[in-house]
């Protein structure tokens, strides 16, 4: 009975512990959407401004169509942030945010810009 006892404790301690972590990873979400975001629009449209010119006239369509893009998933937020060096891998790491940044990575695979991950769509490619 004491065996069962004790497997049910740590049961319950670690489903505690998947919670928290669950917790410290939607904190994490809620930061990017928040304060990622604004510095990844605000880096999107000044890009869009100064590349301007007659055959990429970047008016307020596309600076929405850009926005709408690149805030539309917290992976692509993350991804143009990184990329454009916004934030930093050591500065994620000193944060403590560098796991949750490969976990982000994972589990929204399917939602990166493919515009960054190129390499990886050349090695997919079957030949005929």
């Amino acid at each position: 009975m004491l065996i069962i006892e004790v497997l049910a404790v740590l049961v319950l301690v670690w489903f505690a512990w998947q919670l928290y972590r669950a917790k410290q990873f939607t904190k994490f979400k809620q930061w990017l959407n928040s304060d990622v975001k604004q510095q990844v629009i605000a880096q999107v449209l000044l890009e869009l401004e100064q590349t301007r010119s007659e055959e990429l006239p970047n008016n307020e369509h596309h600076q929405a169509a850009s926005r709408y893009y690149w805030s539309q998933y917290p992976v692509r937020i993350l991804q143009f942030a990184l990329e454009k060096e916004l934030l930093t891998k050591a500065e994620l790491q000193k944060q403590g945010k560098w796991r949750h940044c490969q976990h982000l990575f994972h589990v929204e695979q399917q939602f990166l810009a493919p515009i960054f991950n190129s390499s990886k769509g050349e090695n997919n490619k079957t030949s005929d």
